[in-house]
């Protein structure tokens, strides 16, 4: 953090997070955001950008006919849409908004895919075991115990799914069809059964618990397993490439929404959501363009994807990669490393969601990564990389979200990632958590210092980033993952101890161009 005095955290009195809690400033609302309203209003006097700035978001698909997006979207300016020509030369046939690598030629698109642990046991069970794998007598326990914590979750949450659903069915002739919170809390119930049903409905509530939210969990779970980890499912058959190549490009199509594009334009929305049309909420930066790539299936994305999506990305000319994927395994990681130092040589900053396992990365890896090579100690790491952690609007000891993964020396800094409101497919709006919510943040903040200071390089940007976080140096939180509730200084999760700050980042880019 930042050399000034550590800043004493309290915990936030509200029962719910404001839609705009992640632009919200510490000193001035009480609430731990990144500043970036304060930023704007008090440091760029709500001056005009001088310059766009492209930010690649690497996901499941884009909503590009969002209203909040669709007129934020980057557009390939040498290519004709619809004329079913590469008109560019790129190798990419009427790539207008960016490219899908999980789809073939025909328009045909990938949307459950495996885990790449399912993908490494089921070569284990064939006999043909991947090289650059894990050893097999360590994947098998891995993929078991994979395979029953998602049973063991899916049980759970059909459980709690049908004392909820008796809950609402005893409360719906009390309160009436929509049997909201506030509805329930004002009831006074007249039987022992509407009682308990009353008192279960608000402790599911406080703990976030909803229908809405049940369906998602149950049809997520499900999902993987069902495709996730069922080690005969795989189609990758669809896209038509030569998987084992790892110098092929050109394969994929257009279609960058894809089947399922809720996740990347939640990520989308966050960064550069139209401002103020007054419709849901508010981009971080203007005079962002946002370039579209589906690589990211429900299931873990495949490294020669990933790769691929990263390269076109930087020859495309996006400034900045935003990546709110990850996994455990990564069997072809030499060919996302090269992928990086290839976006690196072009000047691009890389940003990537920590994970939301509540594990320590420094330990426990979550790929892909910023350590090129190996994963030892003589593994270079790149520069112009920020790996980000999730931070929860409630402060006090609850600053680190419960869910995310950290690491003193591979988590950079933390972000808002908690109850982040923001597009949703359909031109609908909703709050989701991640960390795959709190890199888009950051990308945000990076995306609003390179348009109003276009010198700065990335990895200037990144140095200002790290530099400016708030200083939370002194606050216990307690520790993600952590069954026995203990707490442990937030300094000691991530190599900074502190949350990106776009009020100070923008002060040191101001103090910079002065200097220069």
């Amino acid at each position: 953090g930042s050399a000034t005095a550590v800043v004493a955290l309290p915990a936030v009195s509200l029962d719910e997070a404001p839609r705009d809690w992640h632009l919200r400033d510490l000193a001035t609302d009480g609430i731990l955001g990144t500043s970036a309203e304060r930023a704007r209003r008090e440091l760029l006097g709500n001056r005009a950008p001088v310059r766009s700035v492209v930010v690649a978001v690497i996901d499941g698909g884009v909503d590009t006919a969002h209203v909040d997006l669709r007129d934020v979207l980057w557009r390939n300016p040498r290519e004709i849409p619809g004329n079913g020509r590469d008109d560019d030369g790129n190798g990419y046939v009427d790539d207008v908004y960016g490219w899908n690598f999980i789809g073939n030629a025909k328009g045909e698109n990938v949307h459950h895919d495996t885990f790449e642990l399912t993908r490494l046991y089921a070569a284990c069970v064939a006999n043909t075991p991947v090289a650059t794998a894990p050893p097999c007598d360590e994947l098998a326990p891995a993929y078991r115990a994979k395979k029953d914590e998602v049973s063991r979750t899916l049980a759970q949450i059909e459980n709690i799914g049908r004392m909820l659903d008796g809950a609402v069915r005893t409360l719906k002739p009390l309160v009436g069809d929509s049997v909201t919170r506030e509805r329930v809390q004002a009831l006074s119930p007249s039987s022992a059964e509407a009682g308990q049903a009353r008192q279960l409905f608000l402790q599911l509530a406080a703990n976030g618990i909803e229908p809405g939210m049940l369906t998602e969990a149950r049809t997520a779970y499900d999902g993987q397993l069902r495709y996730g980890l069922d080690t005969a499912f795989n189609p990758r058959p669809l896209v038509g490439d030569n998987e084992a190549d790892g110098m092929e490009r050109m394969y994929g199509n257009g279609d960058v929404t894809g089947p399922d594009a809720k996740h990347g334009t939640h990520v989308a929305g966050i960064i550069a959501a139209v401002r103020g049309n007054g419709v849901g909420i508010d981009g971080i930066a203007d005079s962002v363009r946002i370039m579209a790539i589906r690589a990211v299936p429900d299931g873990d994305e495949r490294d020669k994807d990933v790769a691929n999506a990263i390269r076109y990305a930087a020859d495309n000319g996006a400034h900045i990669i935003n990546m709110s994927f990850g996994k455990g395994y990564s069997p072809q990681k030499a060919w996302v490393d090269d992928a990086v130092k290839y976006a690196e040589s072009k000047g691009v900053l890389l940003v990537h969601a920590a994970g939301n396992d509540a594990e320590d990365i420094d330990v426990t890896p979550n790929f892909p990564s910023a350590l090129l090579g190996g994963s030892n100690g003589n593994a270079e790491r790149a520069q112009t990389w920020l790996e980000i952690g999730a931070s929860s609007w409630k402060g006090g000891a609850e600053l680190a979200a419960p869910f995310s993964n950290v690491g003193a020396s591979r988590v950079d800094v933390f972000a808002p990632g908690v109850d982040i409101f923001s597009t949703t497919p359909g031109n609908q709006y909703e709050q989701q958590s991640g960390t795959s919510m709190a890199a888009p943040v950051v990308s945000g903040v990076a995306a609003l210092l390179m348009t109003h200071f276009p010198s700065l390089t990335a990895a200037e940007v990144r140095e200002i980033l790290l530099a400016s976080t708030t200083p939370l140096g002194g606050a216990q939180v307690q520790k993600p993952g952590d069954a026995r509730g203990g707490t442990v200084p937030f300094r000691s999760l991530s190599v900074t101890g502190g949350v990106v700050n776009a009020y100070e980042a923008v002060k040191r880019a101001q103090a910079r161009a002065v200097v220069q």
